[in-house]
This record gives C-alpha cells, sequence and structure tokens, in this order.
C-alpha cells in the first residue's frame, strides 16, 4: 500500500516538473522563432498589413451583405457580428500555435521530418511549438474589437459569470478549429495529396462565422456531426447571446471540444509514429 501511494506521488511530482519543463521549453523556443522573424522586419512588416487587410477586406464583405437586412432567419445583424468576431478570436490560437502544421507535408514528403523524431521530448509538442505565428495576434485584436463592439450594441451585460462563459466558449470554439486542422495536416502520413484536406479546413472558418439555422437541413447535419462547424462559434456562442433558449449542444460543447483535440492529437502522433524517415 505504501508502495503503491508512494509511486502515486512520484507520478503527480514528475507530471507537475513535466508541464512545468514543456512550459519553459516553449517559450525559449518560440522566443528563438519570434527573433527569427524581426530579423527580416520588412517581410514582417508586410506580411502584418496583409493580415490586417485581409480582415479589413473580410469585414467589408460583411457589412455589405448584411449591412442592409435587419436580421437573417430570426437572427439580428449584431448577433451576426457577435459570431464574425468570435470565430476570428476562435480561429487565432489554431493561427498562432499550429501554424507549423502547414509545412508538415513538405517535411514528411521531404524526409527531413525524421529530424524531430530523435528528440526526447514530445514529438507533437516540438514541431507545433517551432513556429510561432505573431501575425494571428493582430487578427487577434481586430475580433475582440469587433466582439465588444457587438457586445456593446447588443446591450449585453457584463458580469463576472457572462465574462466567464465567454472565455470558456471561446476556448471551446478554438479547441474544435485546432482539432480540425490537425487531423487534416496528419492526412499527409497516409495520403499523398492531402493539401486539400488542409486547405478545406481553413476554408471551414468561413462558415463558422454564420448561425448554423440560415444553412438547410443537410448543411446543419453536416456541420453539427460530420464536419464541426457549428461548434466553432455557433453553439458555444449560444450561452452568451440566447441563454434563454440554450440546446444540449452547448452543454456539451466543452467536453466534445477536449475529445475532438485529443482525439486529432492522437492521430497525429499515429501517424508520426507509421513514419519510416524514407521521404517520397
Amino acid at each position: 500500500m505504501e508502495a503503491d501511494m508512494e509511486n502515486t506521488n512520484t507520478s503527480g511530482v514528475l507530471r507537475r516538473r513535466g508541464l512545468a519543463f514543456y512550459t519553459k521549453i516553449y517559450f525559449k523556443i518560440i522566443t528563438q522563432d519570434i527573433k527569427s522573424k524581426m530579423s527580416y522586419r520588412a517581410d514582417f512588416i508586410i506580411s502584418t498589413i496583409g493580415m490586417v487587410a485581409t480582415n479589413i477586406a473580410g469585414f467589408i464583405a460583411f457589412l455589405i451583405m448584411f449591412g442592409k437586412f435587419p436580421s437573417i432567419n430570426g437572427w439580428g445583424y449584431y448577433e451576426i457580428l457577435f459570431l464574425y468576431g468570435f470565430s476570428l478570436i476562435s480561429i487565432t490560437p489554431t493561427q498562432c500555435l499550429l501554424d507549423n502544421n502547414w509545412s508538415l507535408r513538405r517535411y514528411v514528403y521531404d524526409g527531413d521530418f525524421v529530424k524531430y523524431c530523435f528528440r526526447p521530448i514530445n514529438l507533437w509538442f516540438y514541431y507545433v511549438s517551432e513556429v510561432f505565428d505573431v501575425k494571428g495576434l493582430g487578427q487577434l485584436a481586430f475580433g475582440f474589437g469587433t466582439l465588444i463592439y457587438a457586445w456593446v450594441k447588443l446591450s449585453l451585460p457584463v458580469t463576472f459569470i457572462l465574462v466567464l462563459e465567454t472565455f470558456v466558449a471561446l476556448a471551446t470554439s478554438s479547441l474544435f478549429m485546432m482539432a480540425l486542422q490537425n487531423a487534416a495536416a496528419a492526412s499527409c502520413f497516409w495520403i499523398q495529396n492531402s493539401f486539400w484536406l488542409l486547405d478545406i479546413s481553413l476554408k471551414m472558418k468561413d462558415y463558422a462565422k454564420y448561425p448554423v439555422t440560415i444553412f438547410n437541413d443537410v448543411f446543419k447535419f453536416i456541420f453539427t456531426f460530420i464536419l464541426p462547424v457549428a461548434f466553432m462559434a455557433y453553439y458555444p456562442s449560444l450561452a452568451i447571446l440566447r441563454p434563454d433558449d440554450v440546446p444540449v449542444l452547448t452543454w456539451l460543447s466543452p467536453v466534445l471540444g477536449i475529445l475532438a483535440f485529443y482525439g486529432s492529437y492522437k492521430l497525429w502522433m499515429k501517424g508520426a509514429s507509421k513514419y519510416d524517415g524514407s521521404g517520397s
């Protein structure tokens, strides 16, 4: 009994040390990546301007599309604007933290992925932490500005509980977005022409900006049970926008988000474990 308790305590200490270790390593890695990017300031500035311009263009397109309609299928203009800002914030962790997944296919096919397989740390962690897309922070600021503006226009109260629910909802949406991109990127371990899956995962965020109720029944089913588009903004945000009519899927969203992300991580790791380093 004492031996079991000692083993349990030792495992707990190792887990705590592991978290501290990976946190420390992560910040060291991204610090070097940011320093490397900042050494090419012109490229960084141009890329940042391009990101801001893209968000502004998307926002203008949104205004043109929805500005002339007081509501769409029961959803008011500022509610849809709320979802728009919500989705921009939710996509930021995927863009900032998992940007290196876009290069995974090239590393695998060129045989260069093998260099990640001999590090004494978690393979997925080491690979994704190698790149941090700072430009995504501009999108984060734009998303928060849009969300706060819509919040004010909707006269939503500012309470501790509601703010907490909002952050939980945003974290939940981010998990689904990260899961979709993670799984799409991992497909390169099995499919040679896998870029189209990664490209589709990026395009899915465009549909997450709208309430799933504006689509027909076929797309409602697809976006809810096949491609988790409805969980990238719509279902998590219902607890804030329409607290009097919250479906079960909204309350299940945090658990489903964790499961989706964990499943995509296991898929990524399973593919990496099959990698033989031969390239294509």
